[in-house]
């Protein structure tokens, strides 16, 4: 029987496609389970290929129906399904919370976040517009952006609200319909947002939700012939299989994928403001489970001490917890995640020494470890090159501005980076320097669903995000007339 915390979530879940929730074709399920206490929540259809497959034809169907209505109608929808979502912010956040661990204020702030996208993806479907191009008196050329067709999704685990309405959002206003595989971990967040889309006016076969494993049901989506992209967020692993299976089909990737950013502590910098934002960026942002997490400091070797100092004194006092219960630090997303984590603990240990602070898994119900930081990095310790997605911290020294700029780009990504100074002459220079999707002065995380997102390097290929997103979904078409008779 399910407790008072779990009944916004249902005993199981089927696929959903063509608006019907069904059994999986083999018959076989996953397992869904709370991170905060390690037990089972529901279980999830686990989806075939010839599910996906299914999905797919249902979706071409779904996209001659939503594409015929006017711009202006489609716009109208999604501003409604933002309102609705909105209106189920509670329902929708605990969900959130029971399936990914996250502290419940968080996951409020992801359900808005996601509300967010439908409004303003909603507010661009009228606006998507082509260009006049002056040849000379005898032609008129123009050009018209058109939809793809049906779009492929492919959803993570970290933050799955927001993410499932980071692509589909625009890719519905641009007038494709959507084909989404949620992450295994949390599928339900995206059957619940896509239950919202259908009972707002978006056809019910314009948006179809396949959960199951990465093989077969991603595979099946990213190489399918039929998809028009394929948007991917997750590791750089997975998001160059992702894209090699969509080129084989000549079909354009978006590709959303690690991080290893640095944020540097110059020495005119607050540190107060440094440890508020590294906190934020690493710890008590999903547990550090974000690709854009703060998880390397560099810092002058002026301020060094105290930085770190400051640092370890927070650290310290954080709450640790089951996110339903709103703690600073809630649990690591599944048992097979928290042993990553807890294999970076003694990499660390082997090529730095005993953390500053943390550095274990704590014995309780539940997939918790410690927030943790390793000071005095050497820039080729896999601590400080790999991406962990956790609540782990290197802190590294440098000696002056040019030095900070070459430690922060000797990694193989470049998704985002932050600086913290009063010198905007430094902070100019940093942006410029840097190589990394988007830059953050004086305050991690900034900015928000209208800016672009994307990174450089092994960071993925494209970017989400604004008025940009609009062009992951369209094509153009150029069109010449001859009007000299």
């Amino acid at each position: 029987m399910q407790t008072d915390q779990q009944a916004a979530i249902a005993d199981q879940y089927g696929v959903l496609i063509g608006g019907t929730e069904r059994d999986a074709s083999s018959g076989e399920t996953i397992d869904v389970f709370d991170p905060a206490t390690g037990n089972q929540l529901t279980s999830v259809a686990a989806a075939t290929e010839g599910d996906v497959n299914e999905a797919v034809d249902v979706a071409q169907d779904g996209f001659e129906t939503w594409s015929g209505y006017t711009p202006a109608k489609r716009c109208r929808i999604l501003n409604d399904v933002g309102r609705a979502i909105r209106d189920e912010k509670e329902r929708l956040a605990r969900i959130e919370t029971l399936e990914n661990g996250k502290p419940l204020s968080e996951a409020r702030g992801q359900i808005e976040r996601a509300a967010r996208h439908f409004e303003y993806y909603g507010g661009l479907a009228d606006k998507i517009e082509g260009e006049s191009i002056p040849l000379d008196d005898d032609h008129v050329d123009y050009t018209i952006r058109e939809p793809l067709g049906v779009t492929g999704h492919i959803v993570p685990w970290n933050v799955p609200a927001y993410l499932f309405a980071r692509s589909v959002a625009p890719a519905l206003a641009a007038g494709n319909a959507a084909v989404v595989k949620p992450a295994e971990e949390t599928p339900i967040g995206a059957l619940e947002l896509s239950k919202a889309l259908h009972e707002n006016g978006v056809p019910e076969v314009a948006v179809n939700v396949v959960p199951g494993e990465g093989d077969p049901a991603g595979a099946t989506l990213s190489g399918h012939p039929d998809i028009g992209t394929i948007t991917f967020t997750g590791s750089t692993v997975t998001g160059r299989a992702v894209g090699k299976a969509a080129i084989d089909n000549l079909t354009e990737p978006h590709l959303e994928l690690g991080g290893k950013s640095p944020l540097v502590v110059y020495e005119d910098g607050d540190l107060d403001v440094a440890v508020e934002e590294t906190i934020k960026g690493i710890f008590s942002t999903n547990t550090g489970q974000v690709c854009s997490a703060s998880s390397r400091v560099l810092v002058h070797d002026d301020v060094s001490d105290a930085y770190v100092d400051k640092l370890v004194a927070a650290v310290e006092e954080l709450t640790i917890g089951p996110g339903v219960d709103d703690h600073d630090v809630g649990p690591l997303a599944s048992a097979s995640h928290m042993e990553k984590v807890a294999k970076y603990f003694d990499i660390g240990r082997e090529e730095v020494g005993e953390p500053m602070t943390g550095g274990h898994v704590l014995d309780r119900d539940g997939y918790y470890v410690e927030p943790t930081v390793f000071a005095d990095v050497p820039q080729d310790a896999r601590i400080l090159q790999e991406e962990v997605f956790g609540p782990v911290l290197t802190v590294s020294m440098f000696a002056d501005e040019a030095e900070a700029i070459r430690r922060s780009n000797d990694v193989d990504y470049g998704l985002v980076a932050g600086v913290i100074t009063t010198d905007m002459g430094k902070a100019h220079r940093f942006a410029r320097d840097v190589d990394a999707g988007q830059i953050y002065v004086n305050e991690w995380f900034a900015g928000g669903n209208e800016t672009p997102f994307g990174g450089f390097k092994d960071s993925g290929i494209g970017r989400e995000n604004g008025t940009q997103a609009i062009h992951n979904y369209t094509q153009i078409k150029n069109v010449c007339l001859d009007i000299s008779n």
